[in-house]
């Protein structure tokens, strides 16, 4: 890992086994980590910085300049102040360093723009409206199963092909989950994304609760009306006449579960996906673990969700300006 001398290096070792065995990150994962924290070490060194908490807020910003002066794109900043962040946060709790000075350093700005998100009690008002009193029907139960899913693993609104589904069949993770991808004793959820790549997704307890009434009292009356020969044994979520969702279904459920709860804002699949990131890290989750939830290939695709909220803008205002009250 460069020219790390001994202040910084067994601090290192302990970061990568920390988040590689501890926290369980990919090794993908834990090799960009490794590259981005030796390059942002072989820097400090090259100032004459050799240990933790010897550095400053100031270093931290003058090396985010320093990558901007190489020409780094502004996704790429982001992504190395992100690995930075983690490992300033682990250093303080190891009592390594005495502050965390990268903690008010903000990532650059990006082109990106701000994706579609509920709060969180827009988010309960929707879920809320899908069980509709309390119906038994299984349609209203399968709505309630789905969405509770979708907000609760950061369901991708398009999937990789499913080879079990036939050549080319393009599914969402919705869709096209099975029976089998789910764990509701462990609480886990076998996710298929992009490129057919798997990723395992902890499944909460009201989303375990509205599956296990799904399945206890609905799905098997809709797999009944099913007019094929051979009923569809796999799906988890099946529409109205037996067969697997489709996405388009999956778009009117949400459509329709929205008015109903009085929701203005623009509603889609990847509203839910959006928000169930939004939400991870406005309640303390790191990028890098919520890259991990969401399957993103790259950190900088997760950084969007880093965004502040104008509603904590202004509660911060109120809580922290002298004169704001």
């Amino acid at each position: 890992m460069g020219t790390m001398t001994n202040g910084f290096t067994r601090l290192t070792e302990q970061f990568l086994i920390h988040i590689g065995v501890e926290r369980g990150l990919a090794t993908a994962t834990v090799t960009a980590y490794e590259s981005d924290i030796a390059k942002y070490i072989d820097w400090l060194e090259t100032r004459g910085i050799h240990e933790p908490d010897a550095i400053t807020k100031q270093d931290v910003e003058d090396y985010i300049a320093a990558l901007d002066q190489a020409g780094e794109s502004a996704r790429s900043k982001a992504r190395r102040l992100a690995s930075i962040h983690e490992f300033h946060r682990f250093a303080l709790g190891q009592h390594a360093v005495t502050a965390d000075v990268s903690a008010a350093v903000k990532a650059p700005k990006g082109a990106s723009t701000l994706p579609d998100v509920l709060t969180v009690d827009e988010v309960t008002r929707l879920l809320d409206a899908a069980a509709v009193g309390g119906s038994t029907d299984p349609v209203v139960l399968r709505d309630k199963a789905l969405l509770e899913f979708m907000y609760a693993t950061g369901w991708r609104g398009s999937g990789g092909t499913r080879a079990d589904l036939g050549p080319g069949y393009r599914v969402s993770e919705a869709t096209g989950a099975n029976l089998d991808d789910i764990d509701l004793d462990e609480h886990i959820a076998r996710l298929m994304g992009k490129g057919s790549k798997q990723r395992l997704v902890p499944l909460g307890s009201y989303a375990c609760r509205a599956i296990t009434a799904y399945l206890n009292a609905g799905r098997g009356e809709l797999e009944q009306r099913s007019s094929a020969k051979i009923p569809e044994r796999r799906a988890l979520f099946l529409n109205k006449r037996g067969k697997r969702i489709s996405r388009q279904s999956v778009w009117e459920i949400v459509k329709v579960t929205g008015e109903r709860a009085g929701i203005t804002k623009p509603l889609h699949p990847h509203t839910l996906r959006h928000s169930f990131a939004t939400h991870l890290i406005q309640g303390g989750a790191d990028v890098r673990t919520v890259q991990e939830l969401l399957g993103h290939a790259s950190v900088t695709t997760t950084q969007i969700y880093t965004h502040v909220s104008p509603e904590t803008l202004i509660e911060t205002y109120l809580t922290s300006h002298p004169r704001a009250r």
